[in-house]
């Protein structure tokens, strides 16, 4: 080849070096702009749904002081015996609390969701109080939650056989006495005397054949003797019931108590010629504490969102417990976990593949939600590793660590905000929302809270104090106090099952 020749195809060479660089360049150059343009169209999905998101669980306060007047006047309703009514106003039988004398060995049983709890208390009276108390809780294993009923009794009576084996010498039973006990039963309850009730309907996930329409203590009864356990049941309570004797029994202020834990509910104290249903006589204390079975409320009011209304009718008991189902624990994590399921389709939040973990149905509880709503960290690390755990998403960026707990923030804001405006329904129902009109000063009013979303869920207990104090205004919040009632339910219930005593009247 000549010199004229190699120079000639070197140019060609170069020119088509060249060529290929600019065109490498150029695709480059397009496939950046395209990836931009797909990340740009992802954070404009992802935004559009967060905006809606925020749109249909906004809870303006406008809206809670409506929804209040609603739920008013569905107590009203349940009061004066309408079968129509949403909240079905459950007369306790107990129209008289703790008074601080009780006195002796008593046991009780807390039976309220997924777990319950076995007690026994030693009371000293007035001047000593509560001695000595043990408790344990025992997780109820998911099979027996959708079973027969006398499995899941026989479960329960084994338990409380089994503690009732470990009493110490500190606990002090009268030669010849029967254990006497205490019955916290959360569910819906049509009670006939303070020491029996007929279950209305299972709620919390509990779905169990045979037992509806049946009275529980006779159940319970039933699988004690099964067990050779010589005990007797004086006192069926709901767990707000039991919150609210408890509660009394330390505090004698309070008026209320409502249960924020795997579902929720309220208690108060009524008035007895409030109760146009009541056709007994009028109990000498002219007062009636009333289980109000809240978690039924529902209304054109409350802020349904498309993944409520899912969740709901894909539910055991749809079209029902609207109201729980909007504020529990059993239901706020997996509220957020349809939220992420669809900001994964409609704008790829994990990537260009759904994690199939996300799928699934509660596969995120709320205190996981909790967790990852509290992580103040600055790269949001428990965030990243519970959505690992979780959706199974080895690596997430920043933006979408602060998306997930943008929604947690919002599920949990309207959950606390629904829940305050629940409390200031009842009240307003018993005229503690605002200072009497002839000028003398407001009583101060006391509202006991158990749970555990209200106890360790903080975020949520503070947005339901806030919300409350909003609610009330600043002359009427200032003498209303919300207050943790830890364990309220089981020692309220040991209290009611000490003041019915078979002995009471030997004593």
């Amino acid at each position: 080849m000549g010199k004229a020749a190699a120079v000639g195809t070197a140019v060609v060479v170069c020119a088509a070096v060249g060529v290929a660089v600019v065109l490498a360049r150029r695709r480059r150059r397009r496939e950046a702009e395209l990836l931009g343009s797909a990340v740009a169209e992802r954070k404009r999905r992802a935004a559009a749904v967060i905006e809606e998101v925020e749109s249909s669980l906004a809870t303006p306060t406008a809206l809670l002081r409506s929804i209040a007047d609603a739920m008013v006047t569905e107590m009203e309703r349940g009061l004066r015996g309408d079968i129509h009514a949403q909240l079905k106003m459950l007369i306790s039988y107990v129209d008289n609390l703790p008074t601080g004398d009780e006195h002796g060995l008593f046991y009780a049983l807390d039976l309220g969701g997924t777990n319950f709890r076995v007690l026994r208390v030693q009371l000293g009276g007035r001047e000593k109080r509560v001695v000595k108390q043990q408790y344990e809780e025992v997780s109820i294993p998911p099979h027996l939650m959708v079973g027969t009923s006398m499995e899941l009794f026989d479960f329960i009576a084994a338990a409380l056989a089994k503690f009732v084996d470990t009493e110490g010498e500190d606990f002090h039973l009268p030669e010849g006495r029967q254990r006497e006990l205490g019955f916290t039963f959360s569910f819906p309850v049509n009670q006939t005397s303070i020491s029996s009730g007929t279950l209305i309907k299972w709620t919390k996930g509990f779905s169990i054949n045979g037992t509806v329409g049946e009275d529980v203590v006779s159940e319970l009864s039933r699988a004690m003797e099964r067990q050779g356990l010589d005990m007797k049941v004086t006192a069926l309570v709901n767990d707000t019931v039991g919150t609210l004797a408890g509660g009394r029994y330390m505090d004698n202020d309070v008026v209320a108590a409502v249960i924020l834990g795997t579902g929720t509910n309220a208690a108060y104290v009524e008035h007895a010629n409030a109760i146009p249903k009541w056709t007994g006589l009028l109990p000498k204390s002219g007062n009636m504490v009333i289980n109000t079975e809240w978690g039924s409320f529902k209304s054109d009011k409350l802020p349904l969102s498309e993944y409520d209304k899912a969740m709901d009718f894909e539910s055991l008991n749809p079209g029902e417990q609207i109201y729980e189902k909007m504020i529990s624990g059993m239901y706020l994590g997996e509220i957020v976990r349809r939220i992420l399921l669809k900001l994964a389709h409609d704008a790829s939040l994990f990537g260009d593949v759904v994690p199939p973990k996300l799928e699934q149905p509660f596969v995120l509880r709320t205190p996981d939600m909790s967790a990852m709503h509290h992580d103040s960290s600055h790269d949001l690390k428990i965030l990243g590793a519970k959505l690992k755990d979780i959706v199974g998403v080895a690596d997430t960026s920043l933006e979408v660590r602060y998306i997930t707990r943008h929604i947690c923030d919002l599920v949990a804001e309207r959950g606390a905000r629904l829940a305050a405006a629940g409390i200031y329904s009842i009240l307003k129902k018993i005229g503690r929302d605002k200072a009497p009109s002839n000028g003398s000063k407001m009583p101060r009013t006391v509202i006991a809270l158990d749970g555990g979303l209200y106890e360790h869920y903080k975020k949520f207990s503070s947005c339901v104090e806030t919300t409350l104090t909003d609610l009330l205004g600043e002359e009427a919040s200032s003498s209303v106090v919300a207050k943790l009632a830890n364990d309220g339910s089981g020692i309220g219930a040991a209290l009611l099952a000490a003041s019915h005593s078979q002995y009471a009247e030997v004593d």
